[in-house]
């Protein structure tokens, strides 16, 4: 029997650009997922006859699931061929989602929605997680921003497309559609992603809990959860109810959302790869810290906008799009180069559940200050935006401390 070193040794040379390509391809699906829920949020409401509370616990349903799937990961996951995890996974995210389809009341779809979560949430640990192993820390920013521009390509095509099948048809189709994507995805990666074993040559021998405590033992990690939760903290308290806001108090058309995602998805996919290719020439954190102070400008105007033309409001939404963008990667970078190779899938699979649990946490907290007044418009939207401009600037402080090792 060839031995999982001997395996790990045996690892071909790999097609970076092909693997990056399949890896955009999930990460798209994955993005599409959970960001469509949002622009969802008047039709599910209605649809469903659910109040923003609920329509919050929807949300924050699918976040925990992937946070305590990250935790269950973390005990396993190093310890099999990427590529075999990645293609497990993406099923059981395909079949999810194909759940969410079926779906005829509120309670089934949650359940449906916790699936999804706990699939997607490895899969989005496991895909950066790779980008580690097999691309060189000089190239590993750009590599990230290519990936994560999956993100404004969901937003640009994605979004409204779903948005679009949503009015026409019903709110099923978003997720019929996304089924049929990531069957098409699964076959692609089935056929070309390449076997992905060096992280297993030498793996700790530890046991697997002995390995996460080592972790958790290390200060560089600690500060970099915390690091990652206050990202999401500074995000998640204000998008999942910003197409509602601008809907019910902005006074936008629903059917003018998609020019929201499209413009704001257009611009990111210029600068998210962007501020990738800047985070390697001049590092990582600066570009963080750049990005990350221009941030709190856009979330605070979109957090406080009044009833607006269409042509302002896409001009400040895509503005807090694109610095959304921009310190999210570096950020990520900055994660995937925080810890060494052997415990990097652990790592990134903990920090998914560090990272859901504080989307959990900003989405139910943004579930509670929000409330709807009689004519249906948000009431309390602009002190979730005071809670993601602090978290930002407790996420800028905290970088200080994130050190790069690998």
């Amino acid at each position: 029997m060839i031995s999982q070193k001997t395996s790990a040794l045996a690892q071909p040379k790999i097609n970076e650009g092909l693997l990056l390509f399949i890896l955009a391809a999930v990460n798209f699906t994955h993005i599409m997922d959970f960001v469509v829920m949002a622009p969802l949020n008047t039709i599910l409401r209605n649809e469903l006859s659910i109040n923003s509370k609920q329509f919050g616990f929807l949300l924050a349903s699918y976040t925990l699931s992937a946070a305590v799937a990250g935790v269950i990961g973390s005990f396993f996951i190093d310890r099999f061929d990427r590529r075999k995890s990645l293609l497990f996974l993406y099923i059981g995210f395909t079949i999810s989602n194909l759940a969410c389809a079926l779906s005829n009341d509120y309670y089934t779809f949650m359940a449906a929605r916790i699936l999804a979560g706990g699939f997607g949430g490895m899969l989005g640990s496991l895909i950066f997680s790779i980008i580690g192993d097999a691309v060189p820390q000089e190239r590993r920013g750009k590599a990230t921003g290519i990936v994560m521009a999956a993100f404004s390509v969901a937003s640009v095509i994605g979004i409204p497309a779903g948005l679009h099948l949503a009015v026409e048809l019903n709110w099923h189709a978003p997720f019929y559609l996304l089924t049929i994507l990531s069957a098409l995805i699964f076959i692609a990666a089935f056929v070309f992603m390449p076997s992905l074993t060096l992280h297993m040559n030498n793996r700790l021998a530890k046991s697997s809990l002995e390995n996460i405590f080592d972790l958790f033992a290390t200060p560089n990690v600690r500060w970099s959860f915390l690091f990652m939760l206050l990202l999401m903290m500074a995000g998640l308290t204000v998008v999942p109810f910003l197409s509602d806001y601008v809907v019910r108090n902005v006074g936008l058309d629903v059917s003018d959302l998609r020019y929201v995602y499209i413009c704001g998805g257009l611009a990111t996919v210029v600068f998210s790869p962007l501020a990738g290719r800047l985070a390697d020439k001049y590092g990582k954190q600066k570009v963080f810290l750049i990005a990350g102070f221009i941030s709190i400008i856009p979330i605070y105007i979109m957090t406080h906008l009044p009833a607006s033309s269409l042509a302002f409001t896409l001009c400040m939404s895509t503005l807090f799009f694109i610095f959304f963008g921009a310190r999210f990667v570096p950020a990520i970078s900055m994660m995937t180069s925080s810890v060494d190779m052997k415990q990097r899938g652990s790592f990134m699979s903990i920090n998914s559940t560090v990272q859901q649990l504080g989307s959990s946490l900003a989405i139910s907290l943004a579930g509670i200050v929000v409330t709807n007044a009689p004519d249906g418009s948000l009431i309390n939207f602009g002190t979730c935006g005071v809670i993601a401009i602090v978290a930002t600037i407790g996420c800028i402080l905290v970088s200080f401390k994130v050190k790069q090792v690998s």
